[in-house]
């Protein structure tokens, strides 16, 4: 299973317990070893049209600019884990920017939420292929035969916004099923069969075009 986006969380709370105390050492440690993983959220999350635009490492300076000046705050009151106070700092500037730009875009963008940007394929998208089209294919199988993720990607972006919004966040951002209740408002329950149930649909989307389903069965051997 691909690990989390997120740094471990036992890193992360001996930082939080020395920022507490006032050592600003540990306030640039802790902003600096989430830098990645929101840059990596970003990729992910922000329209690639807009990244052809922006420059993602700016988009990423102004989530940690705004982290460091809301930090005290957080400090005060963590309201819920701090990887998951920094992914909806990030989530809102991810949309802020998209509204400013997509101004210029000919045709309506509301609903388009890709997967990463600059054209390559995801390793996400390539382990969830493996799930839902051959949990017996071998990573270096699928590695090799990228278009079966791909068409993974691009039958994601047929689902409806809240079953792809928690296929991103389960397979691209890898939050536990406790996060994304989180995240969501849900009680953990009520996220996991939101989940399954966008897994099923994605699933019925692959098998409406059998061409952007998989490959057959000699060519994985």
């Amino acid at each position: 299973m691909t690990k989390s986006l997120w740094p471990s969380d036992d890193n992360t709370d001996v930082l939080i317990q020395a920022a507490r105390q006032g050592d600003p050492e540990a306030v640039n440690q802790l902003l600096d070893r989430h830098r990645g993983p929101i840059r990596r959220l970003v990729e992910v999350r922000l329209d690639r049209k807009v990244q052809r635009r922006v420059d993602v490492s700016d988009v990423v300076q102004e989530v940690l600019v705004e982290a460091s000046g809301r930090l005290q705050k957080y400090l005060d009151d963590p309201v819920m884990a701090f990887h998951l106070w920094l992914r909806q700092i990030a989530w809102d500037h991810i949309i802020d920017t998209y509204r400013r730009h997509r101004v210029s875009a000919k045709r309506n963008m509301d609903r388009e939420q890709p997967i990463a940007g600059g054209g390559r394929v995801d390793e996400s998208s390539v382990d969830l292929a493996i799930q839902l089209c051959d949990p017996a294919m071998t990573p270096a199988a699928v590695a090799t035969q990228r278009e079966i993720a791909g068409q993974v990607e691009a039958a994601i972006q047929k689902l409806d916004e809240g079953d792809r919004e928690v296929i991103l966040m389960r397979h691209y951002e890898h939050l536990s099923n406790l996060e994304i209740a989180e995240v969501l408002n849900l009680n953990p329950p009520a996220a996991s069969m939101r989940y399954l149930r966008a897994v099923r649909r994605l699933k019925a989307v692959l098998e409406e075009d059998k061409e952007n389903f998989g490959v057959d069965n000699d060519s994985q051997g």
